[in-house]
């Protein structure tokens, strides 16, 4: 499996955009809760174009958050149409454009549009070549119990099942206690039986 670079480079952008909110992210809290948290956010992952840094982007950007996650474990046909819906409301029209160090990618608003929309039609171009390459099952919500990350698996044998070391670890130590605990009664029955 193998999508182009901007398009990996999207789909990671929205993992750790929708694995900012509370239950998905490190802290467990909503990381994207302030205007600064907005900002450093998008610093961080060198979004360009239009940052207005007001109340009003904040909430658009989370509720495209909102979206973004449900789309994310949409089947195929009906991500399709998400992705179509997402496309004609921002009036698409895709262009290649080279900046900040990025060879030639796909956008497909100005620069100057709102931020939330950008990230939108952004991630919208990314699962149009998910969706065409038949590749939607490489988008998977966490396999930890007590987490509501999500993930895209770009690894050779599409086994990736956690967002984060961290959730990885969590479960391991979870099943190995769950097998201690089950061999230590296997244990106590055995010496019970023999007495």
């Amino acid at each position: 499996m193998h999508f182009a670079p901007d398009t990996e480079a999207t789909l990671e952008f929205t993992v750790e955009l929708v694995n900012t909110a509370a239950g998905a992210s490190k802290s467990g809290a909503d990381e994207l809760a302030t205007i600064e948290q907005l900002s450093a956010f998008v610093r961080r992952q060198r979004f360009s174009g239009r940052i207005d840094g007001d109340e009003i982007e904040l909430g658009e950007v989370r509720s495209t958050r909102d979206q973004l996650r449900r789309v994310w474990t949409l089947d195929r046909d009906e991500a399709a149409a998400e992705v179509n819906a997402m496309l004609a409301e921002a009036r698409a029209l895709p262009y290649l454009l080279r900046h900040d160090g990025f060879d030639w990618h796909l956008h497909a608003t100005q620069q100057d549009a709102p931020l939330a929309e950008r990230i939108r039609v952004e991630v919208a171009l990314a699962l149009v070549d998910v969706i065409r390459g038949r590749e939607s099952g490489r988008l998977r919500e966490c396999g930890a119990d007590d987490c509501a990350g999500i993930l895209v698996d770009l690894s050779r044998n599409g086994s990736k099942r956690y967002c984060s070391v961290r959730c990885g670890n969590r479960m391991n130590m979870v099943a190995f206690r769950e097998r201690a605990a089950v061999a230590e009664a296997g244990a106590d029955a055995e010496a019970a039986g023999r007495s």
